[in-house]
């Protein structure tokens, strides 16, 4: 060994390390970066904006990188209301130069906190825009926190588990007795109403179904420490803030929770939780039936994260772990038409639009809508949307980036199968709300033009790509 030169040891390095690989051995690391923005910034998440006076928790970054000596997979959740699809072309990029982890096998999404400085640019729906510095500082934490899971690879074992939670989740979409008149920013009539006033006896039924599990994927040492845990769940966010405070809401809660479930508050390398936002564009935590006393700041954002958590915490338990594990991913971005207004419509936005502004301290949303119509007017024909499938083992990990009902997250569970997958949000950028052709029929603030702003048929058309991504197609 002496007498072999520097290229010589490398070349036996490399062939050692191309051998361990080949070997099949599965492994993973996972870290967190920190992305809190300064104060100052504007907090999103409403029609106004308003600016960050005070950070009540930190917003991080979650990473998670699996590795089956074939292929590798980085898996990336972060504490944004959502992100810019700019954030997620640079990020992966950079991993793809940096870590050879190629582009379409890198998942980033955002949990969706409503308390969170906006990643989204000046011009959200512009499909392409120059990062401002905030959205830079949040790429660059996101390939050095897929960096530092990646330094952190080690032997280890997955399992799939599913945990119910249905006592949180309420459809927000409701019919509404004929005495109830409903009104879109443009006049129309819709068929339901979105957050309903609570305890009417107007109401009549929800527009749609919830979903109460709680998918996960589990990750760990050998019989050993647990190394991360990716989970979604379809509960848009809790919210109950203070005033002009950053919070992660209750996907950062839900993750602190269940570290300390585990015991692993001291833990190195640490245990990384971290929770995604399933399908959940028509659901939030309010019981319109019953609603609930106005509590504290934070009071119920804790007791919907302690509560998830702990029933993932139990879950756990029963998780049959393997070490046997395949990798595989599939991207693809087909295109779909952008909505437009019409003439009419659009004759009407120019003329509300001249119209003096009224400085009432309320959002204005004939005046608001009016604006998106005529921006919409000026979107090419079309678009091409990223889409995705992460497949660990048999469980296939589907995403969208867009606020998804719930509806279209509980098909996607049903083409791959009981227990075989389930769908992420607002991964790879943010379009609007994706709510099913049905849902499109009955109005309401999600189908309204503006908010959604693809063709109407495009979940169908994106559910047909995955299950085509899925089967190899």
């Amino acid at each position: 060994m002496r007498h072999l030169t520097i290229t010589g040891l490398l070349i036996l390095a490399c062939v050692g390390s191309l051998a361990e690989r080949a070997a099949g051995e599965f492994r993973a690391g996972a870290a967190t970066s920190n992305i809190t923005p300064p104060l100052g910034g504007p907090v999103v998440g409403g029609f106004q904006p308003f600016p960050a006076t005070h950070v009540h928790d930190e917003l991080h970054a979650r990473c998670l990188v699996l590795d089956d000596g074939q292929t590798r997979l980085a898996l990336v959740v972060c504490d944004l209301l959502g992100i810019h699809r700019s954030i997620s072309d640079r990020a992966r990029a950079e991993i793809a130069e940096r870590l050879s982890i190629p582009t379409e096998n890198v998942l980033i999404s955002a949990t969706h906190t409503h308390s969170a400085v906006s990643a989204l640019g000046i011009s959200r729906f512009d499909v392409k825009q120059e990062l401002d510095d905030y959205q830079r500082f949040v790429v660059s934490r996101i390939v050095d926190g897929v960096t530092r899971a990646a330094n952190l690879l080690r032997p280890a074992e997955v399992g799939f588990g599913i945990a119910e939670a249905p006592e949180h989740v309420f459809n927000r979409r409701w019919f509404m007795a004929d005495s109830y008149v409903a009104k879109s920013p443009y006049g129309d009539i819709d068929r339901v109403k979105m957050n309903p006033p609570g305890g009417s006896k107007e109401l009549l039924r929800p527009a749609g179904p919830t979903d109460p599990e709680v998918s996960f994927l589990a990750v760990r040492e050998p019989d050993g420490a647990m190394i991360g845990l990716f989970a979604a769940y379809s509960l848009h966010y809790v919210g109950g803030v203070g005033s002009g405070h950053v919070s992660a809401d209750y996907f950062g809660m839900f993750c602190e929770e269940l570290i300390r479930l585990q015991g692993a508050d001291h833990q190195s390398p640490p245990f990384v939780p971290m929770l995604a936002n399933g399908t959940s564009g028509d659901v939030n935590n309010i019981n319109f039936r019953e609603p609930r006393p106005r509590k504290p700041a934070y009071e119920q954002m804790r007791y919907v994260a302690n509560d998830v958590a702990a029933k993932v915490h139990e879950a756990l338990e029963q998780i049959e772990y393997r070490a046997d594990v395949e990798l595989a991913a599939a991207y693809r971005e087909p295109t779909v038409k952008w909505r437009t207004p019409s003439p009419a419509l659009l004759a009407w936005a120019q003329e509300k639009l001249s119209e003096p502004e009224t400085d009432s301290g309320r959002a204005d949303l004939p005046r608001i809508y009016a604006s998106r119509a005529v921006s919409m007017a000026d979107h090419p024909a079309e678009t091409s949307i990223p889409l995705q499938a992460l497949r660990i083992g048999d469980v296939w990990i589907g995403t969208m980036p867009f606020e998804i009902f719930t509806e279209i997250g509980l098909e996607f569970k049903s083409r791959v199968g009981p227990r075989k997958g389930f769908l992420v949000s607002l991964a790879h950028g943010y379009f609007g709300y994706l709510p099913t052709p049905a849902q499109h029929e009955l109005g309401g603030y999600e189908t309204w033009l503006g908010t959604n702003r693809v063709q109407v048929e495009a979940s169908d058309i994106f559910l047909d790509n995955l299950s085509q991504m899925i089967a190899g197609e």
